[in-house]
């Protein structure tokens, strides 16, 4: 994973929905022509009605050229690694692995759809809530639009009214990606490698999560554990209340999962405190302890409503979960 994610997305000319056919256009053309700079800028002033600006036309192309499609050599462009890797591949799960290796929150912002349609405004929100490195004033809707565009150019993303929804297409990528980026590397900036490496050890079993994944929980959650209070990301696991190994469709649910400490989220897997359906924290009779932290987190809390708890965790999930437990 490059460390030096783009914190910036660029639009492509034909319009908000065109942007991957734009980009094959391009890619086609340089292939087969590896053009001049002057020949590329007059391509797209032919292509596309409206646009004259060679400096707007090599901002795209510059663009192309940091996340790979595109290489200038010898004063002439031809296609880059990841440029030849997609044409040679042809298909939206290349495309959309090469845009999220290389620019930052297109993943998050997919994580976050599966939980509802979200506004441009939302969606901002949501991708400097995750990723405060991006840097744009909040409310600012270019950039947010500019990542919900290319998602729906790729099919994952639709418009419905004025929001943006997950497509079945996205919502498959979602399901399957918590394990298949697990690999990857992000470390926000000016953040600590050993607090945002995708592959952790729980303190209940190793588990291998995309980093973007566990990101987008914590940042919903304000970075803190609803229980203990703890609110350093080093110290927080992502706990999920339908288990990981039991049922792999969840996930990826961000109904199903809540950021808690690493103690506290082995107390909650062992099955000594869990959550009812009004999200009262409910103690196990048999739990003791001499440990002023869980006595006063755990033992002194139970019955106690955590409200936060009511804008994510979904109910049925917890009855589920809370059926398994003999004491409840």
């Amino acid at each position: 994973m490059p460390s030096d994610r783009l914190r910036s997305i660029v639009p492509m000319f034909g319009g908000a929905t065109r942007y991957v056919e734009t980009l094959d256009a391009i890619l086609e053309f340089v292939e087969s022509h590896q053009p001049t700079a002057d020949e590329l800028v007059g391509w797209h002033r032919g292509s596309f009605p409206n646009v004259s600006s060679r400096e707007s036309i090599l901002r795209r192309v510059s663009y192309l050229q940091q996340v790979g499609f595109l290489r200038e050599t010898d004063d002439h462009w031809e296609l880059g690694d990841a440029g030849r890797e997609y044409v040679e591949q042809g298909d939206v799960g290349t495309l959309l692995g090469i845009m999220c290796e290389r620019n930052v929150g297109l993943r998050s912002l997919l994580y976050a759809l599966s939980a509802g349609p979200m506004s441009l405004a939302e969606v901002s929100e949501q991708q400097l809530d995750t990723h405060p490195e991006l840097g744009w004033s909040p409310g600012e809707p270019d950039m947010a639009k500019q990542r919900v565009n290319w998602l729906r150019s790729m099919g994952l993303v639709e418009k419905r009214d004025d929001e943006f929804a997950l497509t079945s297409e996205g919502r498959g990528f979602v399901e399957s990606a918590v394990e298949e980026w697990a690999d990857s590397e992000w470390t926000p900036a000016g953040g600590d490698s050993d607090v945002s490496v995708g592959t952790y050890e729980t303190v209940v079993t190793a588990r291998a999560v995309d980093p973007e994944f566990r990101a987008t929980v914590i940042a919903q959650h304000d970075r803190t554990c609803p229980v203990s209070g703890v609110d350093h990301p080093g110290l927080l696991d992502v706990a999920h209340v339908l288990s990981w190994s039991e049922y792999p469709d969840h996930r990826a649910d961000l109904g199903n999962v809540v950021p808690l400490s690493k103690t506290h989220h082995a107390a909650f897997d062992r099955g000594l405190f869990t959550f009812d359906q009004d999200y009262r924290l409910r103690v196990n009779p048999s739990f003791e302890t001499q440990s002023d932290l869980l006595q006063r987190t755990i033992l002194e809390r139970a019955g106690e409503q955590v409200a936060v708890l009511e804008a994510s965790l979904e109910t049925a999930y917890l009855a589920e979960h809370n059926a398994e437990l003999a004491w409840v």
